[in-house]
C-alpha cells in the first residue's frame, strides 16, 4: 500500500477505501452510532443533527445517564424522529444493528482501539477521535484493521477539514508565501487550574460495571485522561492537535525532539506541563523548529493557537477566530495586492500598532496585522464530520486516514519518551510506519 506523503497537498485516504465507500450512494441516508456521550461526544452529537441524510440509530455509553441523554437528544433532533436504542457495551450494538453504516467513538482513550477496530472487523466505517491510542501498539491494531477490513477510518484531528486551516495552508503559504521563508513555529494550550470531575451522587455508576470496563473506581472513570494506561495526559488530550499541524503545514516529518515536563502541580500520573522542540524540514527546503507548550495550571498567554513565523510574516491560527490574525514583517513587500484580491482584510488596530514608539534601539518596530479572509460556518467540527460521511458516500477522499493520522500522532509519544529519557531523541522512518 502506497500513502501520500504528508505534505503533499491534502491528505487521502487509501484507494481501498475509496472502493468501500462507494457501496452507499451519494444521495443514501447513513445509519450512524455514537459511542461515548462525554463532552467530546455531546459536541460531536450536537453536530451530527445539524448533517444532512444522517441517521442516528443507536447510542453507546457505560454510564446510564449520559446514555439515557444521548438516546434523548437524539430521538427529538434526529431525522428518524425516534427509535433510538441505547447501549451500555458496544460489542451489543454491533451485535443487534444490523443495518449500521458508521460508528462514531468518542471514549477514553484506552477503548479506542478494541471499538474501533471491533466495528471495522464487523464492517463497520468508524470515526474515532484523536488520540487513536493509549499506546502505539494499541494504534498499530487500529491501522491493520482499517486495512483487514477495507472500510474507512476517520481520526478526529478537526483541523485538517476547517477550511480556514486549509485557505492559509494551500494558497497563504504554499501558493503566494505570503510569510516568505518559514524559520519557526510556536504552538501553545495553556489553561488555568481546574478541580477533578466528580461524579454526581444520584448518578453514580455500579462498581462491578466500572470493574468490567476497566475504571479502577468512580473517581478514575471521570478523570481517566490523567492517568496512564488510559490516557495520555495533557500533551495527549490537547497537543495532539497542533503537533499535528505543525507536521501538516510544514509538509514533513519531524527529525528530532527534546522536551521536558513534570506532575508537581496536581501530583496525577501524568505530566501537567509540558514544553518541548521539535525539528522539521520544510517544504521550502529549508530546516525550522517548532515550540509547544502545554499548561494547566495557568491560562496566561492568550488560550490556545499554533503559528508559523517567516522573515516576511507571521500567521496565527487558532479554531477560536479571535485569535487568528496575520503580521506582516515591516521589511517584507506591501501586502495591499491581497487585499484588493479578496484574500486578506485591514486590521485597524494592527495599523495602530504599527506606529507604537519603540523604548529599545534593539527592539523591531511593532507588526502591522491583518485579518484572514477564509470563515468557518457552523460548528467547528462539522466539516471533519462531513468528509467523513461524504468519503462514506463515495464522494471524497478522508482528510485524516487511520494511516496519515499514525503518522502524525508518532511525535506525541516520542515527546513523552524525550521527557522520561532526559536528552534530546531522534526519529526513525519505523517511528511512523505500520508494518502487516
Amino acid at each position: 500500500m502506497k500513502n501520500t506523503a504528508l505534505g503533499s497537498g491534502l491528505v487521502f485516504a487509501p484507494s481501498f477505501a475509496m472502493s468501500a465507500a462507494k457501496k452507499i450512494g451519494a444521495n443514501d441516508t447513513i445509519n450512524v452510532a455514537l459511542v461515548g456521550v462525554g463532552s467530546q461526544g455531546t459536541v460531536l452529537l450536537e453536530s451530527l443533527v445539524k448533517i444532512p441524510g444522517i441517521r442516528i440509530v443507536a447510542i453507546c455509553d457505560i454510564w446510564e445517564f449520559r446514555r439515557k441523554y444521548g438516546v434523548a437528544y437524539a430521538k427529538k433532533m434526529s431525522i428518524n424522529k425516534g427509535d433510538v436504542n441505547g447501549y451500555e457495551d458496544h460489542r451489543d450494538l454491533i451485535a443487534k444493528e444490523k443495518d449500521l453504516d458508521a460508528a462514531i467513538i468518542a471514549t477514553p482513550d484506552f477503548w479506542h482501539s478494541p471499538q474501533t477496530c471491533d466495528f471495522l472487523n464487523a464492517g463497520i466505517n468508524v470515526y474515532c477521535e484523536k488520540m487513536m491510542a493509549e499506546s502505539v501498539e494499541s494504534a498499530k491494531k487500529m491501522v491493520r484493521a482499517m486495512r483487514s477490513s477495507k472500510k474507512l477510518l476517520q481520526i478526529g484531528h478537526q483541523r485538517t477539514s476547517n477550511p480556514r486551516y486549509h485557505f492559509v495552508r494551500d494558497v497563504l503559504l504554499r501558493e503566494h508565501q505570503i510569510c516568505g521563508r518559514l524559520v519557526n513555529a510556536n504552538g501553545q494550550w495553556n489553561r488555568g487550574v481546574t478541580d477533578d470531575l466528580v461524579m454526581p451522587e444520584k448518578y453514580q455508576i455500579p462498581q462491578a460495571t466500572l470493574d468490567k470496563y476497566g475504571f479502577k473506581d468512580a473517581h478514575q472513570f471521570r478523570n481517566w485522561r490523567w492517568f496512564k494506561g488510559l490516557g495520555g495526559g495533557p500533551i495527549s488530550d490537547l497537543g495532539a492537535h497542533q503537533i499535528d499541524v505543525f507536521g501538516w503545514f510544514f509538509g514533513g516529518r519531524p527529525k528530532s525532539v527534546m522536551a521536558s515536563g513534570d506532575n508537581s502541580y496536581y501530583k496525577r500520573e501524568w505530566f501537567d506541563n509540558v514544553m518541548t522542540i521539535l525539528e522539521y524540514d520544510t517544504f521550502q527546503g529549508y530546516t525550522a523548529r517548532a515550540f509547544y507548550q502545554v499548561l494547566t495550571a495557568t491560562s496566561a498567554g492568550g488560550g490556545y493557537f499554533e503559528q508559523f513565523m517567516g522573515d516576511e510574516g507571521t500567521i496565527r491560527m487558532s479554531e477560536n477566530p479571535a485569535l487568528t490574525a496575520i503580521f506582516r514583517e515591516n521589511r517584507a513587500p506591501d501586502w495591499a495586492k491581497f487585499i484588493e484580491a479578496g484574500i486578506l482584510k485591514n486590521s485597524a488596530s494592527g495599523a495602530a500598532a504599527a506606529d507604537t514608539a519603540i523604548a529599545d534601539a534593539r527592539e523591531s518596530k511593532a507588526l502591522v496585522s491583518y485579518e484572514i479572509n477564509k470563515t468557518l460556518e457552523g460548528p467547528i467540527h462539522m466539516p471533519h464530520l462531513v468528509n467523513y460521511f461524504n468519503a462514506i458516500r463515495g464522494l471524497e477522499p478522508l482528510n485524516c486516514d487511520g494511516e496519515h493520522a499514525y503518522e502524525r500522532e508518532a511525535a506525541v509519544f516520542k515527546i513523552v519518551q524525550a521527557i522520561e529519557a532526559k536528552k534530546t531523541l531522534f526519529f526513525e522512518d519505523s517511528d511512523f510506519v505500520v508494518e502487516d
